[in-house]
């Protein structure tokens, strides 16, 4: 496998990309100068040693301390949490400016509940979270896709189990498409769905 060939493979991991755009990526970057070049793999590398994932929610960030800025926030709701799948949904929520409570980011949905599906999920994480917390209030924010919907049911059962009382346990309004995924949606659709959660 030649150069090119072995760089068009690698992109085709990158999520929602197929062998057209892995080849056109790859055909832009033969383009550029070497020094742009240079930039994009420095930033890579950047991203690679700077960026650490949050002790408590699991967001990554750069910075100080084991624990990202949003956790360590203490204007922020302690008393409710927001359970998404994975950190471009969080960034889509707290991008409307109208959720003020805390996160968990679950790390994916399974289609089944077959063990080796659930294990890639941060399941005994979020037992802690659930124990240590107060949380008068859980959001399951998770795709209204079937595999969400799934682990929608697998999560719900996770809190019942963990914690005493049960506390009030939500989900987002239909103003998200059955099918959608959050990071598509836009601010209204999200701020609609915030709201509207039942």
């Amino acid at each position: 496998m030649d150069s090119i060939d072995k760089l068009i493979q690698i992109f085709k991991k990158f999520p929602t990309v197929g062998s057209r755009t892995a080849g056109r990526f790859v055909y832009y970057l033969m383009k550029l100068p070497k020094e742009r070049i240079d930039e994009i793999v420095n930033a890579i590398i950047e991203v690679r040693n700077k960026i650490k994932l949050c002790q408590l929610c699991f967001n990554p960030f750069e910075g100080e301390g084991q624990v990202c800025p949003i956790c360590a926030d203490s204007r922020r709701n302690k008393n409710l949490l927001c359970i998404v799948e994975k950190e471009n949904d969080l960034l889509s929520l707290e991008s409307t400016k109208k959720f003020t409570g805390q996160y968990f980011i679950l790390g994916g949905t399974v289609s089944t509940m077959k063990k080796e599906d659930i294990s890639q999920l941060r399941i005994e994480e979020l037992k802690k979270k659930v124990k240590d917390g107060n949380f008068l209030e859980i959001i399951v924010a998770l795709n209204p896709t079937p595999e969400g919907r799934t682990t929608s049911v697998l999560v719900e059962n996770i809190i019942k189990e963990s914690v005493s009382p049960i506390p009030k346990i939500t989900h987002l309004a239909r103003g998200i498409p059955v099918g959608g995924e959050l990071e598509y949606a836009d601010e209204e659709t999200l701020e609609s769905a915030l709201e509207g959660r039942k």
